[in-house]
């Protein structure tokens, strides 16, 4: 039943309520002025009149609580004074408080209640409390319990508007708290996958890009020679078909380790890193490009996100250079220090002839692939040192070409050893 009127309570319009709960406390209080009434040998019909004015205002409860809760005590002092009655059913004060004990906050609620309180009772000890004609010593006995049944209506029914205001506060804190928990849970999980996203992008990006441009690179050698240099148009078919196995073995692994994420169980092939960086670079030896390496530091272990991220960075900034350089010369540096790994990757390109890059006659190594296209060479790269903890920067050089310049944790998420 309790469950059915709160339910209603949500649904039916405001007034409607507001109706419903004024003629509802004059039904449950009727019984009640009828037996004082009766025990205190007042007029019944008056009571029963008194009840139900006092009870008219209770329709604007909820629009005006602090003042209804003025008019029903206003009207509760002037039945005292005036009408032949013992006892004056406060019911409706009690409603009007219990509401102004939901709507309000708790210091104005407790105020109002003690202020109704100390009027009425001062309406019960200044009025006679019955009928006239009462002996003198009879009407003084009466007053106390009067007194004390009148704090009962008021104060009990501010306690019990607070208590459930309060209620109300913890259940609608908690559903926000639910809410609010279910909404990050999703926006952490659209994250996760917006971060996963962009690492395979970012790894396929990287195999792909790097072997199809020596693919491309060889064939265009392996074109030109053909007629007039066989036997180097043959080695260049046989860098095309090593390098395209290469970019299949990568593409397997990669596809491997996004399919069965980290299981141990399942074999795939290692990671790349800084041990295959000499394999790299022959590669790009055998495209045309020349690069030499330069190592600094005492020899360190890398985390393995450092590792592969070195490697990345490496391997993307030397394709864009065979790409967008033009006829070039690159030069790889790696300082292993205590705590960080730097490395440097510098071009000395003027960027290819009629190939469109950059802004004037010439554009340089990575500064053509971001004037030209969508840079996601560079993007990627800086999301790989981001990712790894460390920071990349990229621009020309002054006396011409282009630098890679990055600084990655030996172990990922923080600079120096644990």
């Amino acid at each position: 039943m309790i469950d059915r009127f709160s339910a209603w309570r949500r649904t039916a319009r405001p007034p409607v309520v507001d109706l419903a709960v004024a003629l509802a406390c004059f039904l449950l209080a009727s019984p009640l002025t009828v037996a004082f009434a009766y025990i205190d040998r007042s007029p019944i019909g008056w009571s029963v009149v008194a009840l139900a004015v006092s009870c008219v205002p209770l329709i604007a409860r909820n629009r005006w609580p602090i003042a209804v809760v003025t008019v029903t005590v206003a009207m509760h002092l002037l039945q005292s004074a005036l009408l032949p009655l013992a006892r004056p059913t406060p019911a409706a004060t009690a409603v009007a408080l219990y509401t102004v004990a939901i709507r309000t906050g708790r210091r104005r609620a407790w105020r109002v209640g003690a202020l109704a309180a100390v009027l009425l009772i001062t309406a019960s000890l200044a009025f006679p409390p019955g009928a006239q004609q009462l002996p003198q010593s009879l009407a003084l006995a009466d007053k106390l319990p009067s007194s004390l049944a009148l704090i009962a209506w008021t104060l009990m029914a501010v306690a019990i508007g607070d208590a459930v205001r309060s209620r109300r506060e913890v259940l609608a804190a908690a559903m926000e708290r639910a809410e609010r928990a279910e909404r990050t849970k999703e926006e952490e999980a659209r994250r996760r996958v917006t971060a996963e996203r962009l690492r395979i992008a970012r790894e396929l990006h990287d195999v792909v890009a790097h072997h199809i441009t020596l693919v491309n690179a060889q064939a265009g050698v392996a074109h030109h020679l053909m007629r007039t240099d066989p036997e180097h148009a043959y080695q260049a078919l046989e860098r095309i078909r090593d390098t395209s196995r290469g970019a299949l073995d990568e593409l397997r692994a990669t596809v491997g380790l996004l399919r069965y994420g980290e299981d141990p169980v399942e074999p795939r092939e290692p990671a790349p890193g800084l041990a295959g960086l000499d394999g790299l670079l022959d590669s790009f030896r055998h495209s045309g490009l020349d690069v030499t390496l330069e190592r600094t530091g005492p020899p360190g272990e890398l985390s393995p996100i450092t590792d592969l991220t070195a490697y990345r960075i490496i391997q993307e900034a030397l394709t864009n250079t065979r790409k967008h350089a033009g006829p070039a010369s690159a030069r790889v540096r790696l300082d292993l220090r205590t705590d960080v790994l730097r490395l440097t990757v510098d071009d000395d390109g003027r960027g290819a002839e009629g190939s469109g890059h950059g802004t004037g006659p010439v554009a340089t190594g990575l500064e053509g692939l971001q004037e030209a296209g969508t840079g996601h060479g560079m993007i990627g790269m800086r999301e790989r040192a981001k990712s790894a903890g460390g920071t990349l920067t990229a621009g020309p050089r002054p006396d011409g070409g282009f630098r890679i310049e990055a600084e990655l944790p030996l172990r990922a998420g923080r600079k120096g050893r644990p």
